[in-house]
C-alpha cells in the first residue's frame, strides 16, 4: 500500500517537473508571439496562461505525440485567440438609437475621412513611380501579385520586394508629417 502512494507521488513530481521544464523552456517566445497578435499587456499575459493550461490538458490525456513543444504552444494560442475574436465579433456592441446624433457623426466621419485622403494622397505623390503604382495596384485595387507583375512587366519576387519597399517609404513618409 505504501508502495503505491509513493509512485504516485513520485508520478506526480516528475510530471511538475516537466511541466516547470516547458513553462520556463517556452514561456518568453510564446509570450511574445501572442503579443504581437493583441499588442495589449493583460490580454496577452491570460492567452499565455490559458494556452498552458489547455496544452496540459492536451498533453495530460495523451492524445498524440507533439514534435515540437513551442509550435504545438503556438497552435494553441491561436486557436484561443481565434475563439476569442469569434466571440466578439457575436456579441457585437449594443447601442441605444436614441443616444446616436446621426448628423453629427457623419460630419465627423466624413470630415475624419476626407481629412486622411488627403494625407495618403500626398504622401503617394512623394513616393517614385513605380512605388506609387505597386501600391495601387496591390493595396488599393486589390490586385494580385501575378496580376500586378503583368502589368509592370515583372516577376512576382521583383513586385513584392517593390512593394515592400514602398511601403516602408510610405511609412517614413506618414511618421514625418504625422
Amino acid at each position: 500500500m505504501m508502495e503505491g502512494k509513493r509512485l504516485k507521488k513520485t508520478k506526480e513530481e516528475g510530471e511538475f517537473k516537466a511541466i516547470e521544464k516547458l513553462c520556463a523552456q517556452t514561456w518568453e517566445p510564446l509570450y511574445r508571439y501572442v503579443y504581437f497578435r493583441v499588442q495589449n499587456r493583460e490580454e496577452a499575459e491570460d492567452i499565455t496562461q490559458e494556452t498552458y493550461l489547455k496544452a496540459i490538458d492536451y498533453l495530460k490525456k495523451g492524445n498524440l505525440p507533439v514534435k515540437s513543444d513551442l509550435a504545438f504552444l503556438k497552435k494553441v494560442s491561436l486557436n484561443l485567440l481565434r475563439d476569442k475574436w469569434r466571440k466578439g465579433k457575436r456579441q457585437g456592441v449594443f447601442l441605444s438609437i436614441d443616444d446616436i446624433k446621426f448628423q453629427e457623426t457623419a460630419a465627423e466621419d466624413s470630415a475624419l475621412t476626407n481629412e486622411q485622403r488627403e494625407i495618403i494622397t500626398d504622401a503617394l505623390s512623394k513616393l517614385g513611380n513605380d512605388q506609387r503604382l505597386v501600391i495601387e495596384l496591390r493595396i488599393i485595387k486589390g490586385y494580385s501579385v501575378a496580376e500586378t507583375g503583368k502589368i509592370m512587366k515583372r516577376t512576382s519576387g521583383a513586385v513584392r520586394i517593390l512593394q515592400y519597399r514602398a511601403l516602408k517609404a510610405l511609412n517614413g513618409i506618414l511618421r514625418k508629417e504625422l
